[in-house]
């Protein structure tokens, strides 16, 4: 029964359960295994906790005593007795009765004082089977009103009126079972506006920043993340939307997009910055200072949408991409290693389909159009059929045949050769590694190869097409129709020879099934993050998922935000972040949030060159006014560009210790008068999101901005 109860408490689909069980198995063991908030008949010890504490609106009053309530009126000052009255039951009329001024006893059938309590009682509720040989006739004084809660209620046998008592027994089976549908229906209602969206009931994590800021792995293992299913409750997902990875990490399931379809989406803000230098600019930062400062500062429902940082740069001199100060991603470990594997997973995908073209080549070039075709279409339990990606293959050459042994042996030639030319071919195995010697290699060494030998190249995994596919995508079934659309090589004829062709789409999609869930983690101070794609701006578009952009859109609810970052400078990152991402996703930006630093301004104003981990040059630890408003021109001109597709823009300025305030107020003077909506210097680095509060609320007014986001060019030709 408990087993059949705890598989029940797991069913979304299921908002209440009520038990219909012989009174020997209503064990405490068996009551409390109901899950509270499907528990209609408001017997665990959870409910009946919030009963006792007056939570009147968490819990539900058992159906047999809101059925003995109902039928008792005016019980201020009388005395009532319970008879043969325990356990959870019991317990709930006696803390309805007190409540409604009654005086309650409590007396079990067996009990010596039971004929005295029956003859001073006003009120008999009787909550068991009398047994035969305790008479109470006569015991009782004229006009004591009876009522029976017990399992015979339409038993004759025990019959307790007498005289003038007023008796109510069989009334309170009937009220009992209406009493019950009433729980019912009051649970739904209560599971109902659970669904409705509403301000998170997030437990924030407490900040100590202490001075000086210590290493950003000190600060990140010296707090404490919440649980992620904890996280997940607060921010209003359901037990069966995510699959948890340890502690701190879980899956969210696409599932989620079709439940909160009808919810209206969030404000949608992008942190882009000025034109990179060496010494950064602190786009993720400033992502995760703001979001911190929105939901724990400000109360703000926020979600922040980070790419997957790549090993390669982790090992090396850049490090990871989880923030930093006080104004990060935790657990860093966790965010910047393996993750859920989604790099593996795209790793997986991009080397079998690179192991798929060398395979088709060599059997191509060892074997006869008719061996060719038996190996592809192979004869099995004496039938031989074409899978549904080969009866594609077909339609696509022309041949609108369905039976393997109707194809002419032009037909067959056509079907079984893709006829690749290894000097076209530009997809590449990757490794997640900076692995120098591996950017040029020879394959096809081993005599088994027959001697089908050609030079080839690792990119890192992040550089996959895969990962820009994973990114854009909007479903299972667009990812899979986009890999199937990949361009591998070009055939003999020049023609493109597709993922489709080679017939591996399905074994890609199943090798991605797990890497298009949003990974779910949370920032120093308890606020929700995802986790989701990783392309970098240079090679592809530079943005994290549409799909964690979307549900991020939905959690947070109309007066939400989600805030999200492109790669390198707004001039790249950002424009294919409108160019790109935006057309592919239908969504619609707020807000810009573009990032410099004094440093960086003075670089691009003509600064000495800086090597990244060397000492810095007088230049950049002190004042020099005249070097930053030469680096300005740069600040301008992105500004500019963002001004051109209509968004409102928000300059944050990372502060640091050695930027004096006539350099910072230099540069907040310079962004407005360019026409930035506002410009404000941010300390979340050292302080958390307290030091990111006036920029979350300069956010917040410009996102209530007249928006008049377009394209630049259209897509047709």
């Amino acid at each position: 029964i408990v087993n059949e109860i705890l598989r029940i408490n797991e069913n979304p689909n299921v908002q209440g359960l009520a038990l219909d069980l012989p009174e020997s198995l209503c064990s405490s063991k068996v009551l409390n295994a109901v899950n509270p908030e499907k528990d209609v008949d408001g017997l665990s010890d959870v409910n009946l906790g919030r009963l006792v504490r007056g939570d009147a609106c968490d819990c539900l009053v058992p159906p047999t005593v809101c059925a003995v309530m109902e039928l008792l009126e005016d019980l201020g000052g009388k005395r009532v007795l319970l008879v043969g009255a325990g356990g959870a039951v019991g317990a709930a009329l006696q803390c309805l009765l007190q409540r409604e001024g009654a005086a309650t006893v409590s007396c079990q059938w067996e009990a010596p004082q039971l004929q005295t309590e029956l003859h001073h009682a006003d009120v008999v509720v009787v909550g068991s089977t009398k047994p035969d040989d305790v008479p109470v006739n006569g015991w009782m004084k004229p006009g004591t009103t009876v009522i029976s809660c017990s399992r015979d209620l339409l038993s004759e046998k025990h019959n307790y009126s007498q005289q003038n008592n007023h008796a109510a027994e069989n009334t309170v089976g009937s009220l009992a079972i209406a009493m019950r549908m009433q729980n019912m229906v009051k649970n739904t209602e209560r599971w109902i506006q659970s669904q409705q969206h509403r301000k998170w009931g997030l437990r924030c994590l407490k900040l100590q920043p202490l001075s000086p800021v210590p290493s950003d792995i000190e600060i990140s293992r010296a707090q404490s993340p919440k649980a992620v299913d904890v996280l997940a409750k607060e921010i209003g997902l359901l037990t069966d939307e995510i699959e948890i990875y340890g502690q701190t990490k879980a899956k969210v399931r696409l599932s989620l997009l079709e439940r909160l379809k009808d919810q209206p989406d969030g404000k949608y803000v992008l942190v882009a910055g000025i034109t990179p230098t060496p010494l950064g600019e602190g786009k993720s930062t400033v992502t995760i200072g703001l979001v911190q400062a929105l939901t724990a500062h400000l109360n703000i429902n926020s979600f922040a949408c980070l790419r997957q940082p790549s090993q390669g740069p982790t090992f090396g001199v850049k490090g990871g991409a989880a923030g930093g100060g006080y104004a990060q991603v935790i657990p860093m470990e966790e965010f910047n290693l393996h993750l859920t594997g989604d790099i593996h997973a795209i790793t997986a995908a991009n080397n079998l389909l690179a192991a798929a073209i060398d395979a088709r080549i060599l059997h191509e070039n060892t074997q006869s159009d008719k061996g060719l075709y038996n190996r592809l279409v192979p004869v099995v339990n004496g039938m031989r059929g074409f899978s549904a990606i080969q009866l594609a293959r077909l339609r696509r050459l022309g041949i609108n045949k369905t039976d393997p042994g109707t194809l002419t042996e032009e037909e067959i030639s056509k079907f079984a050769r893709l006829d690749i030319d290894p000097s076209t071919i530009t997809w590449q195995r990757v490794v997640d590694t900076n692995d120098r010697f591996l950017r040029k290699i020879t394959v096809g060494q081993a005599n088994t190869e027959k001697g089908f030998v050609r030079q080839a190249q690792f990119d890192i995994a992040v550089a996959s097409e895969i990962m820009a596919i994973l990114a854009l995508t909007t479903s299972l079934q667009d990812m899979k129709e986009r890999l199937g659309k990949m361009v591998v090589a070009n055939d003999k004829k020049g023609e493109p020879v597709t993922a489709e062709d080679l017939g591996v789409t399905g074994a890609l999609a199943v090798l991605m099934k797990d890497a298009i869930k949003p990974t779910l983690m949370q920032t120093l101070e308890g606020t929700p993050v995802f986790v989701h794609a990783g392309p970098f701006a240079n090679i592809a578009h530079g943005n994290s998922s549409v799909l964690a952009d979307k549900i991020a859109l939905k959690l947070v609810g109309e007066k939400g935000f989600v805030v999200t970052e492109a790669g390198f400078g707004a001039d790249i990152g950002m424009e294919k972040f409108f160019n790109i991402k935006c057309r592919a996703s239908g969504l619609v930006p707020s807000v810009v949030v573009l990032v410099a630093t004094v440093r960086a301004l003075k670089m691009h104003g003509g600064g000495p060159n800086v090597t990244a981990g060397a000492p810095l040059k007088k230049e950049y630890t002190e004042e020099n006014l005249q070097l930053v408003a030469d680096g300005c021109c740069n600040l301008q001109k992105q500004i500019q560009i963002t001004q051109l597709f209509g968004v409102p823009v928000v300059v944050a300025l990372n502060v640091f210790k050695t930027d004096s305030p006539a350099e910072v107020d230099l540069v907040c003077k310079i962004a407005k008068q360019a026409g930035a909506f506002d410009a404000v210097p941010c300390n979340h680095w050292s302080d958390g999101g307290r030091g990111a509060v006036k920029l979350a609320r300069a956010v917040e007014r410009a996102a209530n901005q007249k928006n008049s986001f377009k394209y630049l060019y259209s897509l047709e030709v």
